[in-house]
């Protein structure tokens, strides 16, 4: 008790301070998302995303070598499909030559220890803009999984060492899972987006991608149906559990910031990887933010991943990730 015990002893300066920090974040910790776009020596900046760009194959190259010089070990992979090339059933998504197999191996070719994961769902692929396919205005599920696990397998082929199911459909893990096995791919692993809620903060992924929802008559326009209500918190682990059940070796909460809580729910109630991604939204906030001069960029950025790694992050899927490792550097 006071006097006796002083905790601002442990506080007295910066020595002491890094000695008893309870949570410390290292370039291991980080997975970072990249934006792959057809042509060559495209690198386009996202406008609703600063500093971040759309890379063609040729600076996908570039980019990986230099995360990997930086001790950055784990791309998750995403495509933008050209208008052309959509369907409803994302035709596209099973093409072993289509830009995500391409992209899978320009990264393995550039940095064979590069760590590749890569999004499975037909929203890029898909001229409706949603995960599943669409039918008299409904997302049909188990159809949906079926494509989606050979989506899996031709990632697979093509060399990626995660898939990670960002749908929500429902069994998809234990389809996708199956699918692999009988593939003879027992050594690719699923991060299963087990806990992805229908969320306000996804619009600037939306913008990098095109892969909104279209507003067309009898066509659901949002994703409430199949993503989780941001009011549920025990459904999360139920969701959670399922998908462990069915074969995920990491899950993943999503977004960041806003659901800490269900970070540490799930952080409790499970034995595997945690994953969270910080989502593009919470990242154009502080970006924009910091242009007006109204926070410290760097300060606010190294709180918010703290925090999520506090919550019990293993692994923090985030666009910040280049910056942070320079301010670890």
């Amino acid at each position: 008790m006071y006097p006796l015990r002083r905790n601002r002893r442990l506080r007295t300066n910066d020595s002491i301070r890094h000695l008893v920090r309870e949570t410390i974040l290292t370039p291991s910790d980080f997975l970072v998302p990249l934006f792959v776009v057809e042509g060559k020596g495209v690198k386009e900046e996202i406008a609703s995303m600063p500093n971040y760009y759309r890379l063609s194959l040729d600076n996908l190259e570039k980019e990986v070598k230099e995360l990997w010089q930086m001790g950055l070990c784990a791309v998750l992979l995403f495509v933008k499909v050209p208008d052309n090339l959509k369907d409803n059933k994302g035709s596209e998504a099973l093409n072993d030559n289509g830009l995500m197999q391409l992209a899978i191996k320009t990264v393995k070719n550039a940095c064979p220890d590069m760590l590749v994961m890569t999004d499975v769902a037909l929203d890029p692929y898909s001229s409706y803009g949603h995960d599943g396919i669409v039918q008299d205005g409904q997302i049909l599920n188990d159809e949906t999984a079926e494509v989606l696990a050979e989506m899996s397998v031709s990632h697979a082929r093509a060399g990626s060492d995660f898939v990670a199911p960002s749908d929500m459909m429902d069994g998809r893990i234990l389809t996708i899972r199956e699918a692999l096995e009988d593939e003879g791919f027992t050594n690719t692993g699923i991060m299963s987006y087990s806990a992805k809620y229908a969320s306000a903060f996804y619009g600037p992924f939306r913008d990098a991608l095109d892969s909104a929802p279209v507003d067309m008559k009898n066509i659901p326009k949002d994703k409430k149906t199949y993503q989780m209500d941001s009011a549920n918190r025990f459904e999360a682990i139920t969701e959670t559990q399922a998908d462990i059940d069915e074969g995920a070796d990491i899950v993943m909460i999503k977004p960041g910031l806003c659901y800490l809580d269900i970070v540490r729910e799930i952080r409790n109630e499970v034995d595997v990887p945690v994953a969270v991604y910080q989502v593009s939204g919470e990242y154009a906030m502080l970006k924009a933010a910091a242009e007006k001069g109204w926070l410290d960029h760097d300060s606010v950025m190294m709180e918010q991943l703290i925090s999520i790694k506090r919550a019990g992050a293993n692994i923090i899927a985030s666009y910040f990730a280049k910056d942070a490792v320079k301010l670890m550097g």
